[in-house]
């Protein structure tokens, strides 16, 4: 896989039981571009380790005064250095592009799942993780799987410079065999803690992250009640956390740089003393002292990649833990389905609460827990919850039709949805069935005045459509964002549309208007409105009250405000006191209708 080939067309089934699993999946299927950097990594390095045997060889043929040999030296050397520019370009080359290459098949998983999960993926993972992980976590473990053939191709240099360090001069040749395991293992004590260390920096910068990202996301509000201020101390205090978790780590990590200096020094110092004491006695010449010399010099750099690969592990064992976490979330049910694409159409029903949304009309339903609400409309739209089935569709399970099927038929729109950063053109530009245009969702969603804003607010073009919605539309109101989401939502036309809380952030009159437009534009269709607000029950068909998670009564808003207590209870706001001083007026009508009657 080149760069140029990206996106991936399939980036596979990964390995999600663990981070270390995750990695070695990751890895594996990488292969190609593992053992082409491999290759590189070895002409690379082993021209590098070559470049001593070709000096000494050269200093051995100045003191034996032979031309020939001289010259032989040069043409070798020269060998090396080619070796040595080709292989590094090109290891570079290849290095880089497994980094992307892994970087790139972990986003295209963690999108995937988002996609699959839709808005249930934010309710099981916190959304300041889901940044982290698709942010800096995939770049480190990018790092790992990119750096893992660097370190084969050191480590195979060092042991073939070794081998031929003791065939080329055994006395000085074995003191480097044994002394050079020893530096690499030197570290492995150290390596625990510095691994703890560094997943204790990341998870505190998880946390700061998911802080960062709610505060910003709640700024709007934190503003109109003062407390913007104290979520910025919360803030302050955890980004100082991350710091002195960071600075902890990166002591330990300088102390582990410390040793992979001081002890290649240390044998380097042993080797010369040891050299230069063979060499009085006769043992060995004076090219291959410098040989074994230059050899041990140019094996630090090798060395290096041992600290780095520990270091690259260490930083990338909790990301890609994350991460496995987020990929191993699944849905309650299958994304296949166990039943054909054919679409069905025709009445909506939940068996856990009872909620029976006829076809082609206009149904409100009232709820006075919004997290039950929530719950309900999930599973309207396919979602089944632990508690309870998936609804049915004209008697067909929708958590048995493929999942683009089901999403195709049911359409839920949370009560805060999300507006992505573009043009309103590319906002509204949605799978639709090409029946609802964008004007009349537009209009039906009251979006005039947001049009206005839109043109006022740009520099560059006098077309509403063309104009920029920034992140998540916070250059817009909470009202203007709920419209917008609410034409998106008409606009792709579905059997079934589920809305919940669509005005609660508009003004009654506002409202009242959006209630006919809604109407009006979804004659023939099944709407479900999740709502309390007797504006938009007056305009329903039919209107459902559910309490405690079942269906306790259906008639029309009118009807239900004068004979249901618990229904005028949720939809006035009526306090206990005043709802049994209702209910009682209620029960004096009754009796004086009795009296009359009799």
């Amino acid at each position: 896989m080149q760069i140029q080939d990206l996106p991936y067309p399939d980036p596979g089934v990964p390995d999600a039981r663990s981070g270390p699993r995750f990695l070695w999946w990751l890895g594996r299927n990488q292969l190609r571009g593992q053992f082409r950097s491999l290759a590189w990594g070895l002409l690379h390095f082993v021209s590098v380790s070559a470049l001593p045997f070709c000096v000494g060889f050269a200093v051995q043929a100045v003191i034996d005064r032979s031309g020939s040999r001289l010259a032989l030296a040069g043409g070798l050397m020269a060998l090396a250095c080619a070796g040595n520019a080709i292989g590094d370009t090109f290891l570079h080359r290849a290095a880089v592009t497994n980094w992307i290459t892994a970087a790139a098949r972990v986003q295209q998983l963690l999108a995937r799942k988002a996609a699959l999960l839709g808005s249930a993926l934010t309710r099981r993972v916190a959304a300041g993780e889901v940044v982290a992980v698709s942010t800096g976590d995939v770049e480190k473990i990018g790092w790992f799987v990119e750096a893992v053939s660097r370190f084969t191709a050191a480590a195979v240099s060092i042991v073939l410079v070794c081998v031929g360090l003791v065939v080329y001069q055994p006395a000085l040749g074995v003191v480097v065999a044994v002394g050079l395991p020893v530096l690499a293992v030197a570290v492995l004590p150290l390596l625990p803690r510095a691994t703890r260390r560094a997943d204790f920096q990341r998870e505190k910068a998880g946390r700061a992250t998911e802080l960062a990202s709610d505060t910003v996301a709640g700024l709007r509000v934190l503003r109109g009640i003062g407390g913007e201020e104290l979520f910025l101390d919360r803030y302050r205090r955890a980004s100082q956390e991350v710091r002195h978790a960071a600075v902890r780590s990166a002591r330990m990590w300088s102390l582990i740089s410390a040793i992979q200096v001081l002890l290649p020094g240390l044998l380097l110092i042993a080797v010369v003393w040891y050299g230069v004491h063979l060499a009085r006695q006769g043992r060995i010449t004076v090219g291959e002292l410098v040989t074994v010399y230059s050899s041990v010099m140019i094996l630090t750099y090798p060395l290096r990649h041992f600290e780095e690969i520990a270091m690259a592990y260490s930083f990338s064992r909790p990301s890609a833990r994350r991460a496995a976490r987020v990929l191993s979330l699944e849905r309650v049910t299958s994304a296949e389905g166990s039943r054909e694409a054919d679409l069905p159409s025709g009445d909506l029903y939940d068996p856990a609460s009872g909620l029976l949304a006829p076809a082609g009309r206009l149904t409100a339903v009232v709820c006075g827990d919004p997290d039950a609400a929530g719950r309900l409309a999930e599973r309207l739209g396919g979602h089944p919850t632990e508690a309870g089935a998936s609804a049915l569709l004209d008697g067909v399970p929708l958590d048995e039709l493929p999942l683009d099927s089901a999403r195709t038929a049911v359409l839920v729109q949370d009560k805060d949805p999300v507006l992505l950063s573009g043009s309103l053109r590319e906002l509204l530009d949605v799978p639709a069935s090409g029946d609802v245009g964008a004007e009349e969702a537009l209009a039906a969603a009251q979006c005039g005045d947001v049009l206005t804003a839109l043109v006022q607010g740009s520099l560059d073009t006098e077309d509403p459509m063309d104009a920029r919605i920034t992140e998540r539309g916070r250059s817009l109101s909470g009202g203007q964002r709920q419209r917008l989401a609410l034409a998106r939502s008409l606009i792709t036309d579905p059997e079934v549309l589920v809305l919940d809380e669509p005005t609660s952030a508009v003004d009654s009159h506002t409202e009242a208007r959006i209630a006919e437009g809604v109407r009006s534009l979804r004659t023939g269709r099944t709407t479900v409105v999740f709502t309390s607000s007797p504006l938009l029950l007056d305009r329903a068909d039919r209107v459902v009250l559910v309490h405690e998670g079942e269906v306790a009564a259906v008639g029309v808003h009118r009807e239900l405000v004068h004979k249901e207590p618990r229904y005028r209870a949720v939809v006035t706001r009526e306090t206990e006191d005043e709802a049994a001083l209702s209910g009682a007026l209620d029960k004096l009508d009754e009796l004086d209708e009795i009296e009359e009657t009799a």
